[in-house]
């Protein structure tokens, strides 16, 4: 039976952090991920987490400042400095939550620049992350993301993945697979994860259009959980779903999954 953490940014976006976790336990769930832990003592929330019996699954490195438009700074040509600044941060955030994964979002375009100047502070910066990652026990990810919705993104496409990959050359580089952004991206969802499998640390879903609960749209999710666990996936399922409704209420699915997988 595949396993499923809440998105906490996602499924509970109206509540602070702490409250969040409150919130996904109530709603029946044993682990959580989040967009960004770094808004609050990671004391606080290592405290919270020990309080309610919840794992942290991952977090996304620090992506600058979000509400002035950053959508993270790893490929950001400028920022190197503040890039290496927030690995350090993540290690620290990571230990002190029990986290083993992450998830390095590379940002958008900066205009005046061109893609393989772009690609090359990417690669870069990989290179300065993953080893330092690797010996502090956490594994390194990162996420193409469709530009329909983040307008101006550089990392797009799953042939950039395995470039960037082969660049970095580093064992301790992986995939976060969405496959809603793969379907934006192009569909042909269980072949290309069959094919990337080998390279894939994480699984994120959310459904097509709209971004809500699987069963609201056009991907046959009950297919895709079914490849998943023929494929042999062992991983965490983040659910990284905006509810039509509220969290709990959209959880139907989540409880037919499970009914069936029994």
């Amino acid at each position: 039976m595949l396993r499923f953490d809440a998105n906490l940014t996602t499924l509970y976006g109206n509540l602070p952090l702490l409250q969040a976790l409150g919130a996904a336990k109530a709603d029946g769930f044993a682990a959580v991920e989040c967009r960004s832990p770094f808004s609050e003592p990671k004391e606080k929330v290592a405290e919270a987490l020990a309080e309610l019996g919840l794992e942290m699954v991952q977090f996304n490195c620090p992506m600058g400042d979000f509400a002035a438009g950053d959508r993270g700074i790893a490929c950001v040509p400028g920022r190197e400095d503040e890039f290496r600044e927030s690995i350090a941060q993540t290690i620290d955030y990571a230990k002190a939550l029990g986290v083993t994964q992450v998830n390095c979002v590379a940002g958008l375009r900066l205009p005046g620049a061109g893609d393989g100047e772009i690609e090359d502070v990417f690669v870069a910066n990989l290179k300065f992350a993953a080893p330092r990652l690797a010996e502090a026990g956490i594994r390194l990810q990162i996420e193409p993301i469709n530009p329909f919705d983040t307008p101006g993104v550089f990392f797009a496409t799953m042939d950039q993945f395995e470039r960037v990959r082969e660049r970095v050359g580093s064992d301790n580089l992986f995939l976060q697979y969405d496959f809603y952004h793969a379907q934006r991206l192009g569909g042909d969802l269980v072949s290309r994860f069959e094919a990337l499998k080998p390279h894939i640390g994480h699984v994120q879903v959310a459904d097509n259009p709209g971004r809500h609960e699987p069963g609201t749209g056009e991907i046959a999710y009950p297919f895709i959980f079914s490849a998943l666990e023929r494929l042999g996936y062992a991983g965490w399922v983040g659910l990284e779903y905006v509810p039509r409704t509220t969290a709990a209420e959209g959880l139907g699915w989540l409880d037919a999954y499970r009914a069936s997988a029994r």
